[in-house]
Protein backbone atom coordinates (compact mmCIF):
# COMPACT_ATOMS: atom_id res chain seq x y z
CA UNK A 1 0.00 0.00 0.00
CA UNK A 2 1.19 3.15 -0.86
CA UNK A 3 0.81 6.52 1.05
CA UNK A 4 -2.20 7.76 0.08
CA UNK A 5 -0.24 11.47 1.66
CA UNK A 6 2.18 11.60 -0.87
CA UNK A 7 -0.51 10.01 -4.20
CA UNK A 8 -2.54 13.46 -2.32
CA UNK A 9 0.23 15.81 -2.45
CA UNK A 10 1.03 15.13 -5.87
CA UNK A 11 -1.89 15.11 -7.65
CA UNK A 12 -2.71 18.08 -6.13
CA UNK A 13 0.30 20.17 -6.88
CA UNK A 14 0.85 18.52 -10.76
CA UNK A 15 -2.77 19.51 -11.69
CA UNK A 16 -2.16 22.99 -10.21
CA UNK A 17 0.86 22.98 -12.44
CA UNK A 18 -0.95 22.17 -15.89
CA UNK A 19 -4.17 24.66 -14.91
CA UNK A 20 -1.37 27.57 -14.59
CA UNK A 21 0.54 26.65 -17.68
CA UNK A 22 3.43 26.08 -15.36
CA UNK A 23 3.94 22.03 -16.51
CA UNK A 24 7.23 21.25 -18.20
CA UNK A 25 6.51 18.00 -20.85
CA UNK A 26 9.52 16.39 -22.32
CA UNK A 27 10.15 15.34 -25.33
CA UNK A 28 12.53 12.51 -26.31
CA UNK A 29 14.90 13.63 -28.96
CA UNK A 30 15.50 10.31 -31.61
CA UNK A 31 19.00 10.39 -32.64
CA UNK A 32 21.92 12.95 -31.85
CA UNK A 33 21.03 16.51 -30.67
CA UNK A 34 22.18 18.39 -33.50
CA UNK A 35 20.99 21.46 -35.74
CA UNK A 36 17.92 19.26 -36.95
CA UNK A 37 16.04 16.65 -34.40
CA UNK A 38 13.77 14.40 -34.88
CA UNK A 39 10.62 14.27 -31.61
CA UNK A 40 7.60 11.54 -32.19
CA UNK A 41 9.52 10.90 -35.96
CA UNK A 42 8.88 14.49 -36.67
CA UNK A 43 12.34 16.53 -38.38
CA UNK A 44 13.02 20.10 -36.60
CA UNK A 45 14.96 22.91 -36.61
CA UNK A 46 16.56 22.66 -32.99
CA UNK A 47 16.91 26.13 -31.43
CA UNK A 48 16.92 24.54 -27.99
CA UNK A 49 20.32 23.27 -27.66
CA UNK A 50 23.19 24.23 -25.67
CA UNK A 51 25.66 23.03 -28.36
CA UNK A 52 27.29 25.61 -29.09
CA UNK A 53 29.56 24.57 -31.38
CA UNK A 54 28.30 21.59 -32.60
CA UNK A 55 31.03 19.55 -31.04
CA UNK A 56 28.35 17.10 -29.62
CA UNK A 57 28.06 15.57 -32.53
CA UNK A 58 31.58 16.39 -33.68
CA UNK A 59 33.46 13.00 -34.94
CA UNK A 60 36.86 14.21 -34.00
CA UNK A 61 35.37 14.08 -30.29
CA UNK A 62 33.50 10.65 -31.29
CA UNK A 63 36.91 9.38 -32.41
CA UNK A 64 39.08 9.96 -29.07
CA UNK A 65 36.06 8.62 -26.88
CA UNK A 66 35.71 5.19 -28.91
CA UNK A 67 39.35 5.22 -28.33
CA UNK A 68 38.96 5.65 -24.63
CA UNK A 69 36.56 3.23 -24.03
CA UNK A 70 38.86 1.21 -25.74
CA UNK A 71 41.84 1.75 -23.57
CA UNK A 72 40.31 2.25 -20.31
CA UNK A 73 36.70 0.63 -20.61
CA UNK A 74 32.71 2.68 -20.01
CA UNK A 75 33.57 3.69 -16.07
CA UNK A 76 36.37 5.14 -14.41
CA UNK A 77 35.26 2.51 -11.78
CA UNK A 78 35.72 4.44 -8.31
CA UNK A 79 35.71 7.85 -6.76
CA UNK A 80 38.65 9.98 -7.24
CA UNK A 81 40.04 9.46 -3.99
CA UNK A 82 40.36 5.97 -4.18
CA UNK A 83 41.35 4.78 -7.13
CA UNK A 84 38.52 6.48 -9.81
CA UNK A 85 41.47 9.14 -10.64
CA UNK A 86 42.12 8.23 -14.55
CA UNK A 87 45.35 9.55 -16.62
CA UNK A 88 42.69 11.00 -19.07
CA UNK A 89 41.36 12.92 -16.00
CA UNK A 90 44.56 14.66 -14.68
CA UNK A 91 45.09 15.28 -18.87
CA UNK A 92 41.80 16.98 -18.71
CA UNK A 93 42.28 18.91 -15.70
CA UNK A 94 45.73 20.01 -16.88
CA UNK A 95 44.31 21.45 -20.20
CA UNK A 96 41.50 22.99 -18.21
CA UNK A 97 44.06 25.40 -16.23
CA UNK A 98 46.10 25.98 -19.44
CA UNK A 99 42.84 27.12 -21.43
CA UNK A 100 41.18 29.06 -18.46
CA UNK A 101 45.00 30.77 -16.89
CA UNK A 102 44.91 29.30 -14.02
CA UNK A 103 47.44 27.58 -12.43
CA UNK A 104 45.09 24.30 -11.87
CA UNK A 105 41.34 22.65 -11.75
CA UNK A 106 39.77 20.24 -10.92
CA UNK A 107 37.11 18.34 -12.51
CA UNK A 108 33.44 17.12 -11.53
CA UNK A 109 30.50 15.18 -12.97
CA UNK A 110 28.41 17.68 -13.41
CA UNK A 111 28.27 21.60 -13.68
CA UNK A 112 25.66 21.43 -10.92
CA UNK A 113 27.75 19.41 -8.67
CA UNK A 114 30.44 22.23 -9.06
CA UNK A 115 28.37 24.70 -7.84
CA UNK A 116 27.53 22.44 -4.31
CA UNK A 117 30.70 21.13 -4.14
CA UNK A 118 32.62 24.17 -4.24
CA UNK A 119 30.83 26.78 -2.85
CA UNK A 120 30.31 24.70 0.20
CA UNK A 121 33.64 23.68 0.62
CA UNK A 122 34.84 26.79 0.76
CA UNK A 123 31.84 29.20 2.38
CA UNK A 124 29.97 28.12 5.89
CA UNK A 125 27.92 29.66 8.78
CA UNK A 126 30.31 32.04 9.72
CA UNK A 127 30.53 33.40 6.38
CA UNK A 128 28.32 35.57 4.08
CA UNK A 129 27.66 35.67 0.00
CA UNK A 130 26.78 38.31 -1.82
CA UNK A 131 24.39 36.56 -4.92
CA UNK A 132 23.00 38.29 -8.01
CA UNK A 133 19.57 38.00 -7.81
CA UNK A 134 19.45 36.34 -11.46
CA UNK A 135 22.38 33.77 -10.69
CA UNK A 136 21.83 29.87 -11.84
CA UNK A 137 19.43 27.28 -9.57
CA UNK A 138 22.37 25.34 -8.67
CA UNK A 139 24.11 28.91 -7.33
CA UNK A 140 21.45 28.94 -4.85
CA UNK A 141 21.38 25.59 -4.00
CA UNK A 142 25.03 25.47 -3.30
CA UNK A 143 24.87 28.85 -1.31
CA UNK A 144 21.99 27.71 0.62
CA UNK A 145 23.98 24.04 1.55
CA UNK A 146 26.75 26.16 2.64
CA UNK A 147 24.64 27.50 5.51
CA UNK A 148 26.06 30.93 4.75
CA UNK A 149 24.39 34.07 4.93
CA UNK A 150 22.76 34.72 1.50
CA UNK A 151 22.89 38.08 0.54
CA UNK A 152 21.04 38.94 -3.04
CA UNK A 153 21.71 42.02 -4.47
CA UNK A 154 19.97 43.23 -7.98
CA UNK A 155 20.71 41.96 -10.94
CA UNK A 156 23.92 43.29 -11.89
CA UNK A 157 23.40 46.70 -10.29
CA UNK A 158 27.12 47.44 -9.23
CA UNK A 159 25.70 50.27 -6.44
CA UNK A 160 23.84 47.76 -4.86
CA UNK A 161 26.95 45.22 -4.80
CA UNK A 162 29.16 47.71 -3.12
CA UNK A 163 26.56 48.86 -0.62
CA UNK A 164 25.61 45.13 0.48
CA UNK A 165 29.48 44.80 0.61
CA UNK A 166 30.01 47.79 2.52
CA UNK A 167 27.76 46.88 5.18
CA UNK A 168 28.56 42.89 5.24
CA UNK A 169 31.90 43.16 5.89
CA UNK A 170 31.88 46.51 8.37
CA UNK A 171 29.49 44.69 10.05
CA UNK A 172 31.88 42.46 11.62
CA UNK A 173 29.42 39.58 11.44
CA UNK A 174 31.30 37.43 8.98
CA UNK A 175 34.44 35.58 8.68
CA UNK A 176 35.01 35.71 4.79
CA UNK A 177 32.79 37.39 2.40
CA UNK A 178 31.94 35.74 -1.56
CA UNK A 179 30.37 37.86 -4.51
CA UNK A 180 29.21 35.19 -6.97
CA UNK A 181 27.73 35.68 -9.82
CA UNK A 182 27.02 33.77 -13.33
CA UNK A 183 29.01 35.06 -16.33
CA UNK A 184 26.39 34.94 -19.10
CA UNK A 185 22.99 34.68 -17.49
CA UNK A 186 21.31 31.50 -18.94
CA UNK A 187 17.74 33.01 -19.37
CA UNK A 188 18.74 36.86 -20.82
CA UNK A 189 22.01 36.38 -22.17
CA UNK A 190 24.02 39.13 -20.61
CA UNK A 191 27.11 39.30 -19.30
CA UNK A 192 28.04 40.25 -15.69
CA UNK A 193 30.18 43.90 -15.56
CA UNK A 194 32.95 41.68 -13.98
CA UNK A 195 35.55 44.57 -14.11
CA UNK A 196 33.41 46.34 -11.82
CA UNK A 197 32.47 43.20 -9.62
CA UNK A 198 36.30 42.66 -9.37
CA UNK A 199 37.58 46.22 -8.27
CA UNK A 200 34.40 45.99 -5.60
CA UNK A 201 35.81 42.78 -4.24
CA UNK A 202 39.22 44.14 -3.92
CA UNK A 203 38.03 47.43 -1.75
CA UNK A 204 36.13 45.10 0.68
CA UNK A 205 38.37 41.71 0.33
CA UNK A 206 35.66 39.67 -1.54
CA UNK A 207 36.19 36.02 -2.44
CA UNK A 208 34.90 36.49 -6.43
CA UNK A 209 33.38 33.65 -7.64
CA UNK A 210 32.12 33.17 -11.54
CA UNK A 211 29.64 30.50 -13.27
CA UNK A 212 30.90 30.58 -16.42
CA UNK A 213 28.87 27.75 -17.71
CA UNK A 214 27.47 29.36 -20.61
CA UNK A 215 30.48 31.90 -20.98
CA UNK A 216 33.24 29.44 -21.53
CA UNK A 217 33.38 28.43 -25.58
CA UNK A 218 31.47 31.65 -26.12
CA UNK A 219 33.20 34.49 -24.88
CA UNK A 220 36.86 35.35 -24.72
CA UNK A 221 38.26 32.95 -27.67
CA UNK A 222 36.52 30.40 -26.19
CA UNK A 223 38.30 30.64 -22.57
CA UNK A 224 35.37 32.38 -20.84
CA UNK A 225 34.30 35.69 -19.41
CA UNK A 226 36.58 35.81 -16.99
CA UNK A 227 39.54 35.77 -19.92
CA UNK A 228 37.50 38.32 -22.30
CA UNK A 229 38.02 40.77 -19.58
CA UNK A 230 41.61 39.62 -18.68
CA UNK A 231 41.10 39.15 -15.54
CA UNK A 232 41.74 35.05 -14.87
CA UNK A 233 44.33 36.71 -12.19
CA UNK A 234 41.98 38.28 -10.43
CA UNK A 235 39.05 35.86 -9.65
CA UNK A 236 39.51 33.57 -7.14
CA UNK A 237 37.27 30.48 -8.69
CA UNK A 238 36.05 29.97 -12.38
CA UNK A 239 33.34 27.46 -12.59
CA UNK A 240 32.50 25.93 -16.05
CA UNK A 241 30.59 22.95 -17.57
CA UNK A 242 31.80 20.59 -19.90
CA UNK A 243 28.60 20.19 -21.14
CA UNK A 244 27.50 23.16 -23.06
CA UNK A 245 29.96 24.49 -25.74
CA UNK A 246 32.51 21.61 -25.07
CA UNK A 247 29.75 19.20 -25.80
CA UNK A 248 30.09 16.49 -23.61
CA UNK A 249 29.49 16.23 -19.32
CA UNK A 250 31.04 17.27 -16.81
CA UNK A 251 32.27 20.44 -14.93
CA UNK A 252 35.52 21.98 -13.19
CA UNK A 253 36.64 24.93 -11.11
CA UNK A 254 39.74 26.50 -12.17
CA UNK A 255 42.35 28.38 -9.64
CA UNK A 256 45.05 29.02 -8.04
CA UNK A 257 46.60 25.37 -6.82
CA UNK A 258 45.83 25.99 -2.70
CA UNK A 259 42.12 26.18 -3.62
CA UNK A 260 42.04 23.08 -5.76
CA UNK A 261 44.05 21.10 -3.45
CA UNK A 262 41.72 22.07 -0.53
CA UNK A 263 38.48 20.98 -3.21
CA UNK A 264 40.24 17.47 -3.64
CA UNK A 265 39.85 17.28 -0.06
CA UNK A 266 36.86 19.04 1.01
CA UNK A 267 34.81 18.99 -1.81
CA UNK A 268 31.80 16.05 -0.94
CA UNK A 269 30.73 15.17 -4.86
CA UNK A 270 34.78 14.80 -5.36
CA UNK A 271 34.63 12.86 -2.37
CA UNK A 272 31.90 10.46 -2.75
CA UNK A 273 30.81 10.36 -6.47
CA UNK A 274 32.09 8.57 -9.39
CA UNK A 275 34.25 10.03 -12.06
CA UNK A 276 33.11 10.77 -15.36
CA UNK A 277 33.48 8.00 -17.16
CA UNK A 278 37.35 7.97 -19.66
CA UNK A 279 35.23 8.65 -22.74
CA UNK A 280 33.99 11.43 -21.52
CA UNK A 281 37.66 12.84 -19.85
CA UNK A 282 39.00 12.21 -23.52
CA UNK A 283 36.46 14.08 -25.36
CA UNK A 284 36.37 17.18 -23.45
CA UNK A 285 39.90 17.51 -23.40
CA UNK A 286 39.77 16.76 -27.57
CA UNK A 287 36.91 19.57 -27.24
CA UNK A 288 39.44 22.06 -25.81
CA UNK A 289 42.48 21.03 -28.14
CA UNK A 290 40.32 22.36 -31.12
CA UNK A 291 39.15 25.89 -29.13
CA UNK A 292 42.78 26.39 -28.24
CA UNK A 293 44.04 25.55 -32.05
CA UNK A 294 41.07 27.58 -34.08
CA UNK A 295 38.32 29.79 -33.74
CA UNK A 296 36.57 28.94 -36.78
CA UNK A 297 33.94 27.47 -34.93
CA UNK A 298 33.54 30.39 -32.38
CA UNK A 299 33.33 32.90 -35.50
CA UNK A 300 30.88 30.51 -37.24
CA UNK A 301 28.53 30.70 -33.90
CA UNK A 302 28.92 34.57 -33.47
CA UNK A 303 27.65 35.22 -37.38
CA UNK A 304 24.41 32.64 -36.78
CA UNK A 305 23.34 34.15 -33.38
CA UNK A 306 24.05 37.87 -35.21
CA UNK A 307 21.99 36.40 -38.04
CA UNK A 308 18.93 34.87 -35.62
CA UNK A 309 18.97 38.15 -33.70
CA UNK A 310 18.13 40.31 -36.50
CA UNK A 311 15.98 38.30 -38.39
CA UNK A 312 13.92 38.34 -34.88
CA UNK A 313 14.35 41.69 -33.93
CA UNK A 314 13.24 42.95 -37.21
CA UNK A 315 10.25 41.12 -36.61
CA UNK A 316 8.94 42.88 -33.92
CA UNK A 317 10.43 40.57 -31.20
CA UNK A 318 11.53 41.13 -28.22
CA UNK A 319 15.24 39.81 -27.52
CA UNK A 320 15.77 41.30 -23.99
CA UNK A 321 19.36 42.60 -24.05
CA UNK A 322 21.35 39.77 -25.13
CA UNK A 323 25.13 40.14 -25.40
CA UNK A 324 25.62 36.24 -26.31
CA UNK A 325 24.23 33.57 -29.26
CA UNK A 326 21.52 33.05 -26.28
CA UNK A 327 18.45 35.14 -27.40
CA UNK A 328 15.21 34.84 -25.61
CA UNK A 329 11.86 35.98 -27.68
CA UNK A 330 9.85 37.50 -24.52
CA UNK A 331 6.26 37.03 -24.70
CA UNK A 332 5.30 37.43 -20.75
CA UNK A 333 1.94 35.24 -19.99
CA UNK A 334 2.47 31.07 -19.59
CA UNK A 335 0.09 29.96 -21.05
CA UNK A 336 0.80 32.09 -24.64
CA UNK A 337 4.50 31.10 -23.97
CA UNK A 338 3.60 27.73 -23.86
CA UNK A 339 1.11 27.56 -26.87
CA UNK A 340 4.12 29.79 -28.95
CA UNK A 341 6.21 27.25 -28.01
CA UNK A 342 3.43 24.73 -29.74
CA UNK A 343 3.06 26.22 -32.62
CA UNK A 344 6.74 26.86 -33.53
CA UNK A 345 7.00 22.87 -32.99
CA UNK A 346 4.11 22.32 -35.61
CA UNK A 347 5.66 24.40 -37.98
CA UNK A 348 9.33 22.69 -37.39
CA UNK A 349 10.89 24.66 -34.90
CA UNK A 350 11.94 23.29 -31.46
CA UNK A 351 12.19 26.24 -28.75
CA UNK A 352 11.45 25.33 -25.68
CA UNK A 353 9.42 27.65 -23.53
CA UNK A 354 10.75 28.71 -20.42
CA UNK A 355 8.47 29.73 -17.90
CA UNK A 356 8.34 30.25 -13.97
CA UNK A 357 10.49 28.94 -11.94
CA UNK A 358 13.03 29.07 -14.23
CA UNK A 359 12.21 32.65 -14.87
CA UNK A 360 10.26 35.29 -12.97
CA UNK A 361 6.12 34.62 -13.71
CA UNK A 362 5.23 37.22 -15.49
CA UNK A 363 7.89 36.79 -18.06
CA UNK A 364 7.91 33.51 -20.08
CA UNK A 365 9.67 33.24 -23.45
CA UNK A 366 11.09 30.78 -25.67
CA UNK A 367 14.97 30.71 -25.87
CA UNK A 368 17.00 30.63 -28.86
CA UNK A 369 20.29 28.92 -29.45
CA UNK A 370 21.46 29.20 -32.57
CA UNK A 371 24.92 26.99 -32.93
CA UNK A 372 28.25 27.35 -34.97
CA UNK A 373 26.11 23.75 -36.76
CA UNK A 374 23.03 25.59 -37.71
CA UNK A 375 22.82 26.92 -41.76
CA UNK A 376 21.69 30.09 -43.22
CA UNK A 377 18.81 28.15 -44.62
CA UNK A 378 18.55 26.37 -41.71
CA UNK A 379 17.90 30.15 -39.53
CA UNK A 380 15.84 30.91 -42.59
CA UNK A 381 13.22 28.89 -42.32
CA UNK A 382 13.18 29.45 -38.67
CA UNK A 383 13.05 33.21 -38.91
CA UNK A 384 9.68 32.37 -41.49
CA UNK A 385 8.16 30.23 -39.10
CA UNK A 386 8.66 32.76 -36.51
CA UNK A 387 6.98 35.70 -38.65
CA UNK A 388 3.90 32.76 -39.84
CA UNK A 389 3.21 31.61 -35.62
CA UNK A 390 3.72 35.81 -34.41
CA UNK A 391 1.52 36.90 -37.03
CA UNK A 392 -1.06 33.96 -36.15
CA UNK A 393 -1.06 34.56 -32.60
CA UNK A 394 -1.13 38.56 -32.55
CA UNK A 395 2.55 38.52 -31.00
CA UNK A 396 4.09 40.63 -33.40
Amino acid sequence: MTSSKLNGFLNENLEELRGLGLYNDIDPVQGANGPIITINDKKLINLSSNNYLGLATDDRLKEVAIDAVQSHGVGAGAVRTINGTLDLHLQLEDKIAKFKGTEAAISYQSGFNCNMAAISAVMDKNDAILSDELNHASIIDGCRLSRAKIIRFNHSDMEDLRAKAKEAVESGQYNKVMVITDGVFSMDGDVARLPEIVKIAEEFDLITYVDDAHGSGVLGKGAGTVKHFGLQDKVDMQMGTLSKAIGVIGGYVAGKQNLIDWLKVRSRPFLFSTAVSPADAAASAKAIDILTESTDLQNRMWENSDYLKQGLKSLGYDIGKSETPITPCIIGDEKLTQQFSKRLYEEGVYAKSIVFPTVPKGTGRVRNMPTAAHTKEMLDDAIKIYEKVGKELGLI
